[in-house]
């Protein structure tokens, strides 16, 4: 590289530093910098165009064009070459901008005397802040070197946006980390929360991006990696790692020896950048050429590089994970993703989650669920904009996160949980009351759990008994299989918490979305269908074996409740319910206390087993309706996939027909059944459910209250009434006439 390229760059940095450290406002900073590039470059034209919102580019600032235009020409990512650069996170090179497919022309801003056009992304970490653009009159293709330079002064106005050098009250300065933001996700957990950030993965953000000393930076660089690649080698020698654990850290082995990142960050350096600079400036390249792949390998390994290249921040910075922030008092983290044992960590210290990733079915939900904690997921890019301390509402039920809020949202927000309190106060005076309805049916109401901390929740929700406990969260926070002594004093306890009411325990429920991070996962087109629940348990019956085991002992003569996930056939419940039956006579003949009364139930989450044997249903003690399931592969409709499982109305008549099939069967033999779901917990479908023939529902604790309250104030049979009329009149769905019906029903 010619030094004289070098020197020319490193000049143009300082000069770029010196004028971003005078005084003056957002757009003095943005006016003089367009001047300083164009100058320096030998250019007529420089301009600066930042996103307004996610799709909408501004001319912010330039030099050459008709300065009438600024905060006046717009353009829609994708729109003309300016939107193309944005939308591809690569650079335009023309000698002949108006020949080029996809111009466009726009009259105000006197730009069609110049033909040579350069534009480059202002990014940051696959952050899209916007365009910087060169123009010439001559008709030439800039050089590499000039592209080059060009993408290292948009990284250092990159790193001056993030620190908010350019935010300024006047329009269309954009403010990062200071602006409210609205994230609309998906819900995961429902709830409402106020709070503020606290970062699982705090960012490192770099203040000085321009260096003085190239040589002294390459030198840290040198060290960092250095110390990067001993670290890593570190953790491969360790002996506990499973094999998922060693393939990813060797990816981060053959990133962190990668000869070309490290000689790319050094001509990073060289140009000018900082040692923080030049890792970042790289981590976005790097994320915008995988961002193109369509290979989901490839495309996943930028989890890997983000990880590797803040370990290396760190150590260049010396932050380590611990910037010495303190974790506020009403702390609602933010993530792109976390696993279920540090998420219990945290415990119910936390008011709120917000994850980018996520899934409705995964570990984090089901932990969030258990601690009763708003959970918004699929809330993208939060973590680029989230600071530690900055205000938040989190909105579970509508999937929605309001990052420093204004002042207006904030108070709606608080009437909304204001109501909702009130509105708990009064679940709270039916407490000790039936859930008895206007026409004497009494609905059994129980709540779902899955660990200890959900216990102390049986009384103070009025819940009948346990009509859930997940026995998989145990399995799942673990880095190797628990011993069935644990198991059994864990159970123990449960039961012990109780006080008496029944704890229908739900055995390991694993595979889909649930893997054990100690068991080989199964590679399989579609895990919800696949290798999962009572499959796994009877083909490795050894674990299975030693769960029934543990809560045989736990219950040591005590009623003891367990039912067995995703029956699908007979055949499924007879191997399941002999191996319980075995085990009960093995204790027996070793002289232990065997459970009286026991009670062996099956889940129906598939359509199969709603048109099994009239056999099944007179050998299970119960049914356990899996609404979750059930209603997935019943409209064929992906729980995970929110392009479909939203779709799908749970009062659609052809589902409630099939659910009054299951409850005739049930009558027919006399089984028990219930209802277990995401559904049971919301108050019209509760009603619904009840008015079917539904006899026990099963939901979150904190559902309890509002679905007591609405049927104690209805009569089933005249609900039962309105789907009926529904029905008869050809709707697909029974909710408009049933909500008409309840709006005419008397509140008291």
């Amino acid at each position: 590289m010619p030094e004289r390229t070098e020197s020319e760059s490193r000049k143009l940095l300082r000069r770029l530093r010196d004028s971003l450290a005078m005084t003056g406002g957002g757009q003095d900073r943005l006016d003089r910098i367009t001047h300083l590039i164009a100058d320096s470059m030998g250019t007529e034209v420089c301009s600066i165009y930042l996103f307004r919102d996610a799709e909408t580019l501004e001319l912010c600032a330039t030099q050459g064009l008709n300065k009438q235009a600024v905060h006046k020409t717009r353009m829609k990512l994708g729109e003309g070459l300016v939107g193309r650069v944005a939308r591809s996170n690569a650079p335009v090179n023309t000698a002949d901008a108006p020949g080029e497919k996809g111009f466009r022309y726009m009259p105000e801003t006197g730009e069609e005397i110049y033909s040579s056009f350069l534009g480059v992304p202002i990014q940051r970490v696959g952050e899209k802040l916007g365009v910087l653009v060169v123009q010439s009159r001559e008709a030439r293709s800039y050089s590499d070197d000039e592209i080059y330079a060009l993408e290292v002064v948009a990284m250092v106005l990159a790193e001056m946006t993030e620190l908010g050098v350019f935010t300024s009250d006047e329009e269309g300065m954009r403010a990062l980390h200071r602006q409210p933001v609205m994230f609309r996700g998906s819900t995961g957990q429902e709830g409402a929360a106020e709070g503020h950030v606290w970062l699982h993965e705090p960012r490192v953000v770099v203040t000085n991006p321009v260096a003085d000393d190239p040589l002294l930076e390459i030198e840290r660089i040198r060290g960092a990696v250095g110390q990067l690649r001993v670290s890593i080698d570190d953790l491969l020698a360790a002996q506990s790692l499973d094999k998922d654990q060693v393939q990813v850290l060797e990816a981060y082995r053959m990133f962190a020896n990668s000869r070309g990142w490290l000689r790319r960050m050094e001509e990073d350096i060289m140009r000018g950048l900082s040692a923080e600079a030049a890792v970042e400036k790289e981590q976005s390249a790097a994320r915008a050429r995988l961002e193109q792949v369509e290979d989901a390998y490839l495309r996943e390994r930028l989890n890997d590089l983000d990880d590797l290249s803040n370990r290396l921040l760190r150590i260049l910075t010396g932050q380590g994970k611990d910037t010495g922030a303190e974790m506020p008092p009403d702390p609602v983290l933010v993530a792109r993703n976390i696993g279920p044992a540090e998420l219990l960590d945290y415990g119910r210290r936390l008011k709120g989650v917000v994850l980018e990733e996520g899934s409705v079915g995964s570990h984090a939900a089901i932990v969030a669920r258990a601690l009763a904690i708003p959970l918004v997921i699929h809330a993208g890019r939060i973590t680029s904009e989230a600071l530690n301390g900055d205000h938040i509402l989190v909105d579970g039920d509508q999937g929605i996160a309001h990052l420093r809020p204004e002042e207006t949202v904030a108070r709606a927000f608080r009437d909304k949980i204001a109501m909702q309190a009130e509105a708990q106060k009064r679940y709270a005076s039916l407490r000790g009351l039936p859930a008895t309805t206007k026409c004497g049916t009494t609905v059994a109401l129980q709540m779902n759990a899955g660990l200890m901390a959900d216990l102390p929740s049986l009384e103070g929700s009025g819940a009948e008994g346990v009509g859930l406990f997940r026995t998989e969260l145990q399995f799942l926070v673990r880095n190797k299989m628990p011993r069935r002594a644990e198991l059994a004093a864990l159970y123990a306890r449960v039961m012990d918490a109780a006080k008496g009411k029944r704890v229908a325990f739900r055995t390991l429920d694993i595979g889909s979305d649930k893997v054990l991070p100690y068991m080989k996962p199964q590679e399989e087109p579609n895990p919800a269908m696949g290798w999962r629940a009572i499959r796994v348990g009877l083909d490795k019956p050894g674990v299975l074996r030693m769960q029934v085991q543990a809560l045989i002992r736990a219950a040591n003569g005590r009623p003891l409740t367990l039912m067995f996930p995703f029956i699908t056939e007979l055949s499924e419940f007879q191997e399941a319910r002999s191996m319980v039956l075995r085990e009960i006579h093995r204790e027996r003949s070793l002289g232990h206390v065997v459970p009286e009364p026991l009670e062996i139930g099956a889940m129906l989450e598939t359509p199969s087993l709603a048109f099994a044997p009239r056999a099944f249903f007179e050998l299970t003690d119960f049914v356990s309706i899996g609404g979750n399931d059930l209603k997935q592969f019943f409209f064929a409709a992906d729980r995970e996939n929110e392009r479909v499982r939203r779709r799908y109305d749970t009062l659609n008549l052809s589902f409630l027909t099939f659910l009054q099939g299951i409850v005739a069967r049930c009558a027919e033999t006399g089984t028990p059944l219930s209802f277990c779901g995401e559904d049971a917990g919301r108050p019209v479908e509760a009603l619904a459910l009840a008015a079917i023939g539904m006899r026990g529902l099963s939901m979150r604790p904190a559902s309890i209250g509002p679905v007591k309250a609405l049927l104690r104030r209805v009569n089933l049979e005249e609900a039962r009434g309105v789907i009926e009329a529904a029905r008869a009149a050809g709707q697909e769905s029974a909710r408009p006439m049933l909500m008409e019906w309840l709006a005419q029903q008397p509140t008291d």
